[in-house]
């Protein structure tokens, strides 16, 4: 047993309380941008942000190339050898810097279409315009921030974090109020582009931040090793996004834009408290587990992790199931109340999804690519599929209702999968 002392001096609740304070700044910069964007543009604008976020996801991940959760794992793994280091940083810093420039063109010369589809009207072309100028600046930031995760730096990834955070909700509230809904769009696209400035900045007098090290010759080995996580996150960043585009569609279809808005708005909920835990994943987590090659180890590393986030993710749950009128008074306005008959399903869902994530993110930090690809595929189907399901015998709740059934599926699918691990002694 893990003594509460022993989890007080541990590193996984150091790095939890110091992804708090910046998940903390964030989740104040993001409830003042959705407290501006709900007031402002409503729950038919509030879908189409969805809309518009689901496709910057996709094309972000595919613009570098899908190797950032790579990154962080062979970071964290030759930190202290300089010549691997040097060809893996190299590699990838190449990789991101060809792909999200290509992607960003053909985006800029797809900008009628997209537009068309994604936000259901032609014009808004410019916003994709402004996304593929932005993306090779998002993703070059995303690969450095990927680096200072690798090498466990975990206050100057904190102190970028919240700057991005700061940033964002300045330059998101600032274009909002002057360019209403098209504000808004725009910002959703851009905000992340602008921190890369800053990050240069701050990141200058490290000693990988040199030539040397971020553009070395192409090696076979070096992306061999990063196919396997851009496929991973590849296959992540299309199915999660496009199952929700879907579902959206689908309940503007059989509804309207409103009710979309308000399962969007569930979602943004979720996003928000969730974050402390995922980020936690991210910075500490996924590199540790990365780190650890005996078995014994890494079913410590799992147990210490339900032990110290289950608790917490219980009562937090709890808490703000309880206190929902007054979550969607704060966040929201008065014409978003209805959405408080979506927290039921939506917390039982979040609390299965995260039990299940402390598991699958083994898959990511072992490489165990195959597995990791057909899950996710599988899931994403079985979410759509649920969805059509339930919304068809119990209205906008079946979403939610949906997400919960998924994610329980998922859980058992995990212990089943890592049962050596968990309980062979």
């Amino acid at each position: 047993m893990i003594t509460f002392k022993r989890l007080k001096s541990s590193n996984l609740l150091k790095v939890f309380s110091l992804t708090g304070i910046s998940t903390l700044i964030k989740l104040i910069t993001s409830y003042i941008t959705v407290k501006v964007l709900a007031a402002v543009i409503g729950p038919s604008g509030i879908a189409l942000i969805g809309q518009l976020q689901n496709f910057t996801t996709v094309l972000i991940t595919l613009g570098a190339g899908g190797i950032n959760n790579g990154v962080v794992k062979y970071v964290a793994e030759n930190k202290e050898s300089e010549n691997s280091l040097r060809k893996i940083l190299g590699n990838g810093f190449k990789i991101t810097a060809y792909l999200s420039a290509l992607i960003g063109l053909i985006i800029i010369f797809l900008s009628k279409y997209l537009s068309r589809f994604i936000l259901l009207d032609d014009g808004y072309y410019y916003v994709f315009i402004f996304f593929g100028i932005s993306l090779f600046f998002i993703s070059i930031n995303n690969f450095f921030l990927s680096v200072l995760n690798g090498y466990k730096e975990f206050r100057k990834f904190v102190i970028t974090n919240i700057t991005i955070s700061i940033l964002g909700l300045i330059f998101t509230v600032g274009l909002v109020s002057i360019f209403n809904i098209k504000g808004a769009l725009i910002a959703t696209v851009s905000y992340q582009a602008v921190v890369v400035f800053f990050t240069v900045i701050y990141i200058r007098k490290l000693k990988w931040f040199k030539k040397e090290f971020l553009w070395s010759s192409w090696e076979s080995g070096i992306l061999k090793k990063y196919a396997y996580y851009s496929f991973m996150a590849i296959v992540t960043a299309i199915t999660v996004p496009v199952a929700q585009l879907i579902i959206r569609r689908f309940l503007i279809h059989e509804y309207s834009m409103v009710d979309a808005g308000y399962w969007e708005s569930m979602n943004k909920i979720s996003g928000l408290y969730l974050m402390l835990f995922t980020s936690t994943f991210s910075v500490y987590y996924l590199p540790k587990l990365s780190e650890i090659n005996e078995q014994s180890r890494l079913k410590h590393e799992i147990l210490k992790a339900y032990k110290i986030f289950t608790p917490i993710l219980f009562i937090s749950l709890v808490i703000i199931f309880l206190l929902k009128d007054i979550v969607i008074s704060i966040l929201f306005t008065k014409e978003f109340f209805p959405v408080k008959e979506l927290f039921l399903w939506q917390l039982l869902g979040d609390f299965f999804k995260i039990m299940s994530w402390i598991l699958a993110f083994v898959m990511v930090a072992k490489s165990m690519s195959k597995i990791y690809i057909i899950t996710e595929i599988l899931f994403s189907i079985l979410y759509v599929g649920l969805t059509y399901f339930f919304v068809k015998q119990f209205g906008v709740v079946g979403a939610t209702q949906a997400y919960f059934m998924n994610y329980f599926i998922y859980f058992i699918t995990m212990i089943i999968l890592f049962k050596n691990i968990l309980f062979k002694k």
